[in-house]
């Protein structure tokens, strides 16, 4: 082979391994370099239809408090699960508005808990004073609660929010920021279910 032959060569190689490379925007947020330090969800918001949410979510995991938790014991009653970090800015954002409807749909059985990805008890403490959070939230450094939940919310996906019906299936989920009305709207919904 030439040099020319070579050079051809490789040019094709070169133009076909870049077609490879399509932009992708979650890769594109982390190398941005602007030290946002999380990866945003894409503010998708999901409601599975009843027929469709197929087995209850299993998971038996510890709270900041050292409380252990079994999924089994929701049943009958419709649970929101909110996955953030301290550092998270759209976690911060949203944090208000989760007190608020926990505050609100409490007498309704429903029931709330945090889903810490990232921080020491400390730093979590920490958020939750600031932001005025009272409902428990889960240790999840090791990622063990997030892998059981992959089927539905992306690794890299923080804030992620999940509302689990009376059966303890998901019934909807939003990626990204959870706007205060659609989050609601889901909870209404799993909570008027039979």
């Amino acid at each position: 082979m030439g040099p020319r032959t070579v050079a051809a060569v490789l040019l094709v190689v070169s133009v076909a391994l870049s077609g490879c490379a399509a932009s992708d925007p979650l890769t594109d947020q982390a190398d941005a370099g602007d030290n946002k330090n999380y990866i945003a969800g894409d503010g998708s918001v999901t409601e599975y239809a009843p027929e469709s949410r197929g087995k209850p979510m299993e998971l038996v995991a510890t709270l900041y408090d050292g409380t252990t938790v079994d999924a089994v014991d929701w049943k009958g009653k419709v649970t929101v699960l909110n996955v953030w970090y301290a550092a998270c800015a759209p976690c911060r954002v949203e944090a208000p508005d989760l007190q608020a409807l926990h505050e609100e749909y409490r007498d309704a059985g429903v029931q709330f808990f945090g889903v810490n990805i990232r921080d020491e008890k400390p730093t979590a403490e920490a958020f939750e004073r600031t932001f005025g959070i009272t409902y428990p939230s889960f240790d999840d450094k090791d990622g063990g609660m997030l892998l059981s939940m992959t089927e539905y919310v992306p690794p890299q996906a923080v804030p992620s929010t999940l509302v689990l019906d009376k059966q303890g299936r998901v019934a909807g989920r939003i990626i990204g920021l959870a706007e205060k009305s659609t989050l609601e709207a889901l909870i209404r919904d799993a909570v008027a279910e039979e």
